[in-house]
């Protein structure tokens, strides 16, 4: 009977199969780097305001503690954005006159709000709630970064889930005392396994990975 396929086709075949195996272990490779990149993101990417508002400044350079302007970080889900009134504190009489701040001016003689642009912008289905956090021992820039660095605000992680899960599967290594929770010179220290375990249990901080702890 005479040969159908020529000699090569097996090995044709074998560099296909191979081949196809491969192209789809890139593609997965590719869409799994995409979704992470700031391109999906949008993790340091700073963000323009409608005044652009240095923290670097207010911060690092004038000393200003994160509640001042985030009042209801400690006791609410929500770390709250400042009213212009809190601005027009410090900016009656520090650059009450400079063209830049017209528009928190003119904010504080019409009420109208200062339309923002949101820089951590969790999905509608997840629930998060600043309160817990903070009063469980996490800092402000463990999720935030070095915000007195920061002239533009920018989103330092890339709040994707599996960023949160890790953190609930391993509190120790992020967790601090509720002392240190607002400092921005925080460093990590070298027994911070040791600490963070001894937190863990003096906090009564809990490992919930279940679904609904944030997806209600």
């Amino acid at each position: 009977m005479p040969q159908i396929f020529h000699r090569s086709t097996n090995t044709i075949s074998r560099v296909s199969i191979f081949g196809a195996i491969f192209f789809i272990a890139a593609l997965g490779w590719l869409f799994d780097s995409v979704t992470r990149s700031p391109w999906v993101t949008q993790a340091h990417v700073a963000r323009e305001q409608p005044i652009q508002f240095s923290h670097e400044r207010h911060v690092a350079g004038n000393g200003i503690d994160c509640r001042y302007c985030h009042t209801s970080v400690e006791d609410s889900a929500f770390a709250g954005i400042p009213p212009t009134k809190t601005c027009m504190n410090c900016h009656s009489q520090i650059f009450a006159n400079s063209p830049f701040l017209e528009p928190v001016r003119a904010s504080f003689r019409s009420g109208k709000s200062i339309a923002w642009t949101r820089v951590h912008d969790l999905p509608d289905f997840v629930y998060f709630d600043h309160s817990i956090h903070i009063h469980k021992g996490v800092g402000c820039t463990t999720c935030h970064g070095q915000v007195d660095r920061m002239p533009l605000m920018w989103q330092e992680k890339s709040l994707q889930m599996e960023w949160c899960t890790d953190c609930h599967r391993n509190p120790e290594h992020y967790v601090r005392r509720r002392e240190d929770v607002f400092r921005v010179d925080y460093a990590v220290p070298s027994n911070q396994l040791e600490l963070g375990k001894e937190l863990v249990e003096k906090y009564q901080i809990q490992k919930l990975t279940s679904c609904s702890t944030c997806h209600r």
